[in-house]
């Protein structure tokens, strides 16, 4: 058996066989009735019976979620009651521990319902009380009545605390599953966004080294060198990935589109201007950068490529813009673009940014990043 099970087993609510033990508060008014010492016996053992039945009729039934607030566990409840009131009424005495008992079926079938339960068992415990004072004597009154106040609201507390314990395992569950399910995607949208660029470059250099090998042999060791460096720069940042821990830098990812694209024979421009940007921020932007180059040189035939960073006073906006065909992500894709841009456009809306594309005019294709600036974090870079 495992902590899990321990632990669920530890919290499992009391099992409908838990309440049957306090019929025997009943066993001294049963052997009197057995002993004759009681009139009307073959009366009296009738009440017992339709009492016993009823009660464990009633209390099967409260325990059951799906039941509990049916008209006939209800009806049950109000049966018992009658049997209490008539078996306390007509022969007093310990008879009176009926309404203990009554009060506890009460607790389990109104659970939940404060108001309800708490007029039910006022009246069961007044009700006790005076039956008691008129038969034992104002002893008698207090102990039954405070018994049966007692037996209905802890009942109901102890129940209702169990289920609350329930629900928060539950709910700690639900979240727990809820942090795997972020985290896998997470993990999918670096992983997609690491390796699609990284794959990318060593493409467009293995080209390069391709072509320049035979005229340029040293500028084609410069781009297995560049090869080299990607491939380890990329194991590095897969690990990152990995652990959690992997942050993009605008800056750097602004230099590596700046060689991508000059490496595919794409004339580059780019721009940044504005005041430093918090790193949360500049991340998404890499992130963006990364991706929005990387689907230049993969779709767009383009032969010239701006990458703009402006910040504003309300906000910071990322442009891309190229003269290709105007195919910006995957060709299959829809909406905002590919997997790598939904995911990106999922990640800006999450920070309260927006990130739009499509086609720029009758040629070309143009990337939108805007995320809002943070005061907070412009006040730390203003210290």
């Amino acid at each position: 058996m495992n902590d899990g099970t321990i632990e669920a087993a530890r919290h499992k609510p009391p099992g409908k066989p838990a309440f049957l033990p306090w019929l025997f508060m009943l066993t001294g008014d049963v052997q009197s009735l057995f002993r004759g010492e009681l009139p009307h016996p073959w009366l009296g053992g009738a009440g017992v019976v339709a009492f016993v039945v009823l009660y464990v009729l009633t209390v099967f039934g409260g325990l059951d979620d799906k039941r509990r607030r049916e008209p006939v566990v209800l009806g049950r409840l109000c049966a018992l009651a009658v049997v209490t009131y008539a078996l306390s009424i007509g022969y007093g005495g310990n008879w009176l521990l009926c309404f203990p008992l009554l009060s506890l079926a009460a607790g389990i079938v109104l659970r939940g319902r404060g108001r309800i339960l708490g007029a039910v068992v006022i009246a069961l415990s007044g009700s006790a009380g005076v039956i008691a004072g008129f038969r034992g004597g104002a002893e008698d009154s207090l102990i039954v009545g405070y018994g049966t106040v007692l037996s209905g609201l802890v009942t109901a507390a102890v129940l209702t605390l169990f289920e609350t314990v329930a629900q928060l395992r539950e709910t700690r569950e639900e979240l727990a599953r809820g942090a795997v399910e972020r985290e896998r995607l997470r993990f999918s949208r670096d992983l997609h966004d690491l390796l699609g660029h990284t794959m990318s470059v060593i493409v467009v250099k293995a080209e390069a080294v391709r072509r320049l090998a035979p005229r340029d042999l040293e500028a084609a060791l410069g781009q297995a060198a560049d090869i080299e460096a990607v491939g380890r720069q990329a194991l590095v940042e897969i690990r990152e990935a990995v652990t959690g821990y992997r942050e993009g830098s605008l800056t750097t990812e602004l230099d590596r589109a700046r060689s991508l694209l000059e490496a595919s024979g794409i004339d580059v421009d780019v721009r940044q201007s504005g005041p430093p940007l918090p790193p949360q921020t500049a991340a998404l932007l890499g992130w963006v950068v990364r991706e929005g180059v990387t689907n230049v040189v993969r779709h767009s035939g383009a032969s010239r490529c701006v990458v703009e960073v402006r910040g504003e006073t309300d906000q910071i906006r990322l442009e891309i813009t190229d003269d290709g065909r105007g195919v910006g992500s995957e060709p299959a894709a829809t909406g905002v673009g590919g997997s790598g841009l939904k995911g990106l456009a999922e990640r800006l809306a999450a920070a309260g940014g927006a990130l739009t594309s499509g086609p720029d005019g009758r040629r070309g294709f143009r990337l939108v990043a805007e995320l809002p600036v943070d005061a907070e974090s412009e006040e730390d870079h203003g210290k």
